[in-house]
């Protein structure tokens, strides 16, 4: 039985899960703001006492490395960076539209939709979002992403063939997102209300740990698709204009 313990704290949430081979996994997932750091290794510390492990019983520590809030994904790195290193684990780095897009495949509406690929949009602040192209596996067990994560204005995500999206983009931008297609999909076909928890981090990390797609402390970064993290005061007032 491999257990993997998995963190994310891209988001204001904090979010610790722990698999327990056919058992479900422990979870602990709550909106904390800027208060992560104070829960995140005593959360940790309860979940293995809960399941009567220690660090050394881990295959490996999975970690959500954004794109994300800057200080939660630096937070949730450096983190298992300290874990990791103490114990000498391999680390599953886990991007947050991959996992989000990997607790889309569970839910009961993407299920009923049936649909063979998706698109993951999340608010990126600063007028844009985060989006990525998704197909699913032949099982229909895991979400595939096609390409890179892009970083643009929501008038610019490429929605063509695309029968569901998820993401909280659709709550920040609403309509902007389907400027370019003839009509908004179906409300059936669009969850606003899913983003990235410490279980999408874990499935996407079995996945992972299978294919041996594990990597050394060392190797782990946070993922920064943007390079600029705030406007000047001159965009600023540009924005409000």
């Amino acid at each position: 039985m491999k257990h993997i313990l998995a963190i994310d704290t891209s988001t204001a949430w904090c979010s610790v899960a722990l698999s327990l081979g056919e058992a479900a996994p422990l979870f602990r997932h709550e909106l904390v703001s800027a208060g992560a750091s104070q829960l995140l290794l005593p959360w940790v510390d309860v979940l293995l006492k809960e399941a009567n492990l220690t660090l050394k019983d881990l295959a490996a520590i999975a970690v959500g490395i954004g794109p994300g809030a800057f200080t939660g994904v630096r937070l949730g790195v450096a983190v298992v960076q300290g874990l990791a290193v103490s114990c000498e684990l391999p680390i599953l780095p886990v991007a947050s539209l991959d996992a989000i897009a990997a607790q889309t495949m569970h839910t009961a509406a993407f299920k009923k939709i049936q649909a063979k690929n998706l698109v993951i949009a999340i608010d990126a602040r600063m007028d844009e979002i985060y989006w990525a192209h998704y197909e699913t596996s032949q099982n229909n067990q895991s979400a595939i992403r096609i390409g890179d994560i892009h970083l643009s204005k929501p008038e610019e995500i490429d929605l063509s063939n695309t029968p569901y999206l998820a993401g909280s983009a659709l709550k920040a931008y609403g309509n902007r997102l389907f400027t370019n297609v003839s009509s908004p999909l179906p409300p059936a076909s669009l969850d606003a209300e899913i983003n990235i928890t410490s279980l999408g981090v874990l499935n996407c990390a079995q996945q992972l740990l299978n294919e041996g797609r594990q990597c050394d402390v060392r190797h782990l970064e946070p993922m920064y698709v943007r390079n600029k993290v705030a406007l000047t005061t001159a965009e600023r007032q540009e924005a409000f204009k």
